[in-house]
């Protein structure tokens, strides 16, 4: 008893005498700064580097970004500064953690950061360096395990140095769009990196990466992430990365594909694999069955549009691990839904675009009580009346956990249920693509939470609610398609998140705004009725990516103070009433411009004179203006152009030959000029190779037909072209000219990418029809009339195997038809009216439709649709001059209705007019996690 006594005053003793050692400690070293003094100095010169980002993109659930550096100061220990981690016995910084930080602008070479020597992880995810490049000096950091550069804006390669940082355990590159890994950087991380354990370079171009190389990667991986990376080929047999807990080869494009061999050996050596993401790999070959092999672990299985047919195995549905399940987009994938007994783990689920059956008669939906996404779109409902919505509407209702909800592409009609309000934690809903009607109810205001709200493409009308501006939270708001009036809520300036705004194809009226806050960086609120001048509100949203504004009411000048959108990528102000004159600045503004239409409208002056080589420019429009002089030759500094389209001005200018330099156009239309002088073909082999729609009409060129041009119309010789039409994916914007076609105008506003044509009509040229044209097989439409063309009709035309529509009128054309025109089976328009031709018209085929129109004007052909041969001809009357010269000239077009059968160019004149929802599919992939290809049943 007594040595516990004894002891427990040791104890006390001790206790009292621990703590005031500790205190005296505390004591004398505060005035002294753990942090060593030149690494801290280094950090505030780091901090001056940048300015404050006014808006970073934050993916869902990420924390809100604030600037950690604020309170940074000078005299103050930087081991206790906000984002700081340091060694605690040598004072030496070894953690620097600002992800989300607010910084901007570029990182240099001699950036202090360089000098923190000691770093061992490195986090600047989600800021804005502002498209400026990882530099070298990264690599000097030989101490990293951990570095981080996600989400923040680099571009250009991946420097080599990178892979000098053979400590690192994880590396995440992801998210900068424009990065780029070649395949030697590639090949020397994977031998360098041997300790790695976490890699992700989702969404940098790997395009040139061979797959195989994946083999060789560190057996110590624990997460592989190449989601969207361009690759392309076999994914290979990397099962011997067996302790692969994430695996994530996702929506590259489709450029993969994985045979059932290499897939079968992979989910069962991969056993302790939780998260695999296949989406768009090809896996057509891959029974689905095989899938009842995979780990047991399994929480998330992503297999969407991966081609997968038949049965999927009902004992993964029902495994009580699985978390998310995702087979959207494999149409030909069916199974069975369990009624009763769902796994109530499972928070995601999307079965859009498969044959698995709906059946709404039963809640089974209702029984997974942690769901919180729910993807149901062009879904096989069954139901024994599909427009009550209601059942469905209970089925969602009861779940409460909702988070996101899309149920697209259906043909769900009636009024939205204002019950939807009552989903709370609602963060995404997507009702796009459907019949619905009315009016969007107020009870949507309840959704405080809600950034993501589509409505596009369903039947709404009346005006847009006000109440839609207390959504503070909204980021994307899509109501295109629709039939709203009046004109865009004054609330909408309350929206202070807001990036993508979407209001085109409605009935809106008014002034365009109110834009003076919001973080806007998507516009488009084409077709409409809106009023007035451009709000300089709207030009001084200095993030603004897309501005489309096209075919609405708009007048007045455009304000030189546009060229301070230096980020604009699209700038479309087309079909409008706008004056005066084209701001200079315009043609260098933007290294990232790569549309600009400004057609259809009323300005005057000069095209701007200067076109940046540093630019991205693609489409080039100004058609149906008034502009006047020459053809900058810039122009051919524009070493991406596809489309340059001129046409319908007042340009006095001979033919620019300088354009043959542009390596990748494709579309050239000069129409309706005063051009004059000649056209002489190229005597380069590259000249206009990729050229595809070449329209000089209705100027006033002379001298011979291009025939050294035609030789090298590479693109119009090849006919074996994927159907695709011309455009910028990443925001689904369609570029659009006008095509004549009998005399009429046709708008198309989608270019098919088989689409050639030749229109050389309405000029001076002369001489005789070059054989050289032949050899362009690929054509669709040919157009040499109203010239001053001689000699016979060539017979090479007959190689044009894909012709539609074929006019020669109204030139001097003499001789007979050739026979061999009448294998030109496409044929749907033929015209040499007005001509002095002789002989019998070919019978047979094509030649059995053509009416008298085709051939009137000329005295000496003979047979059907004409009166009969007379052993081979009719007799020819004496022609005055006079006659001669009305022969010529005389003819106008006529208007005529289509009435023949859909070739391309006839499918495209029938008339159309896409109405579709503008969703940037680089946001789509940034909010859902990834690329969202429409598949076949996709409605336009």
């Amino acid at each position: 008893m007594a040595s516990l006594v004894w002891l427990a005053s040791f104890l006390l003793l001790f206790h009292f005498h621990f703590q005031a050692s500790v205190s005296f400690s505390l004591n004398s070293n505060s005035s002294a700064m753990l942090c060593q003094r030149d690494q801290s100095l280094a950090l505030l010169q780091f901090k001056e580097t940048f300015s404050i980002a006014k808006a970073v993109f934050v993916p869902p659930y990420y924390p809100k970004p604030y600037l950690k550096t604020k309170y940074w100061k000078e005299g103050t220990d930087c081991c206790w500064w906000d984002g700081i981690t340091c060694d605690m016995e040598t004072g030496n910084v070894i953690g620097l953690h600002l992800s989300n930080s607010l910084l901007y602008g570029p990182i240099y070479s001699n950036n202090p950061l360089f000098s923190l020597r000691h770093l061992r992880k490195l986090d600047l995810s989600l800021n804005d360096f502002n498209h400026s490049r990882i530099v070298p000096q990264f690599g000097q950091l030989f101490k990293l395990t951990h570095l981080n550069l996600s989400y923040s804006g680099f571009v250009g390669q991946i420097p080599s140095e990178i892979t000098y940082l053979s400590g690192l355990l994880s590396l995440d590159l992801s998210w900068n769009y424009g990065l780029i890994s070649e395949t030697t950087i590639f090949t020397k991380l994977v031998q360098n990196l041997t300790q790695l354990r976490e890699l992700d370079l989702s969404f940098v171009n790997m395009s040139e990466v061979a797959p195989s190389s994946l083999m060789n990667l560190s057996s110590s991986l624990t997460s592989l992430k190449l989601h969207s990376c361009e690759m392309q080929g076999k994914i290979p047999d990397i099962s011997r990365l067996s302790k692969l807990v994430s695996l994530d080869l996702s929506w590259n494009y489709g450029g993969l594909t994985i045979e059932p061999m290499v897939f079968d050996k992979l989910v069962r050596n991969l056993t302790k694999i939780r998260d695999l993401a296949f989406g768009d790999v090809n896996m057509s070959m891959v029974e689905p069955s095989s899938l009842t092999n995979i780990s047991s672990h399994l929480s998330s299985l992503r297999l969407g549009i991966c081609e997968l047919k038949g049965k999927f195995p009902d004992n993964i549905i029902q495994r009580t691990n699985l978390q998310l399940l995702d087979l959207f987009g494999n149409e030909d994938l069916n199974g069975s839904l369990p009624r009763h007994n769902w796994n109530n783990s499972l928070r995601s689920l999307s079965l859009s675009f498969t044959q698995f059956p709906i059946y709404l008669d039963y809640d089974f939906i209702s029984n997974l009580k942690s769901l919180e996404t729910l993807e149901l779109s062009s879904c096989n409902f069954r139901v024994s009346n599909l427009k009550l919505l209601g059942k469905l509407t209970r089925l969602i209702l009861s779940l409460k956990r909702l988070s996101y909800l899309y149920l697209f592409n259906n043909n769900f009609s009636g009024q939205i249920p204002s019950s939807l309000g009552s989903l709370k934690r609602l963060f995404y809903l997507d009702l796009s693509n459907n019949n619905f009607s009315g009016q969007i109810p107020s009870s949507l205001e309840s959704l405080k939470r809600l950034p993501y709200l589509d409505l596009s493409n369903n039947n709404f009308s009346g005006q847009i609610p006000s109440s839609l501006g207390s959504l503070k939270r909204l980021f994307y708001l899509h109501l295109s398609n629709n039939n709203f009036s009046g004109g865009i809520p004054s609330s909408f300036k309350n929206l202070k998140q807001l990036y993508t705004l979407g209001l085109q194809n409605n009935q809106l009226t008014g002034r365009l705004g109110p834009f003076q806050d919001n973080p806007l960086r998507y516009i488009d609120l084409s077709n409409n009725m809106l009023h007035g001048s451009i709000p300089s509100s709207i030009l001084k949203l200095a993030d603004l990516n897309v501005l489309i504004l096209s075919s609405n009411k708009l007048i007045g000048e455009v304000s030189s103070a546009v060229c301070k959108l230096n980020s604009l990528q699209i700038l479309d102000l087309s079909n409008n009433s706008l004056n005066g004159f084209i701001p200079q600045c315009l043609g260098n503004f933007s290294n990232d411009l790569s549309v600009l239409h400004l057609g259809m409208n009323n300005f005057q002056g000069t095209i701007p004179e200067t076109f940046s080589a540093r630019g991205s420019l693609r489409y080039l429009n100004f058609n149906g203006n008034q502009l006047q002089r020459r053809i900058p030759l810039s122009i051919s500094n524009c070493r991406n152009l596809e489309i340059l389209d001129l046409g319908n001005n007042n340009i006095d200018d001979s033919f620019p030959h300088f354009l043959e330099t542009l390596p990748e156009l494709q579309i050239l239309i000069l129409k309706s000029n005063k051009l004059h002088g000649f056209v002489k073909g190229s005597s380069t082999n590259y000249s206009f190779s990729k050229l595809r729609m070449f329209d000089l009409s209705d100027n006033m060129l002379s001298g011979p037909l291009p025939s050294g041009y035609f030789n090298n119309f590479k693109a119009m010789m090849n006919f074996d072209v994927k159907m695709e039409y011309m455009g910028q994916p990443n925001y689904s914007y369609d570029y659009s000219v006008s095509l004549t076609l009998k005399g009429v105008v046709i708008e198309l506003v989608r270019i098919q990418t088989l689409l050639t044509t030749i229109d050389l009509s309405g000029n001076k040229f002369t001489g005789e029809i070059p054989q050289s044209i032949g050899k362009l097989k690929a054509l669709k439409l040919l157009n040499l009339s109203h010239n001053q063309l001689t000699g016979n009709i060539q017979p090479s035309l007959r190689e044009l195997s894909n012709l539609e529509s074929l006019d020669l009128s109204s030139n001097s054309l003499v001789g007979r038809i050739p026979m061999q025109l009448t294998d030109l089976t496409f044929l749907q328009v033929f015209r040499v009216s007005d001509n002095r031709l002789e002989g019998p018209i070919p019978e047979g085929k094509q030649f059995n439709t053509f009416d008298t129109s085709s051939y009137e004007g000329n005295l000496g052909l003979c047979g059907f649709p004409l009166e009969k041969c007379n052993n081979g001809e009719r007799q020819k009357p004496e022609i005055s001059k006079e006659d001669d010269s009305n022969s010529k000239f005389g003819f106008g077009w006529q208007p005529v209705v289509a009435g023949y059968g859909c070739g391309v160019i006839f499918g495209i004149a029938m008339g159309y007019r896409v109405f579709k929802t503008r969703k940037p599919i680089w946001f789509v992939r940034i909010f859902e996690g990834r690329r969202r290809p429409k598949p076949k049943r996709f409605k336009n």
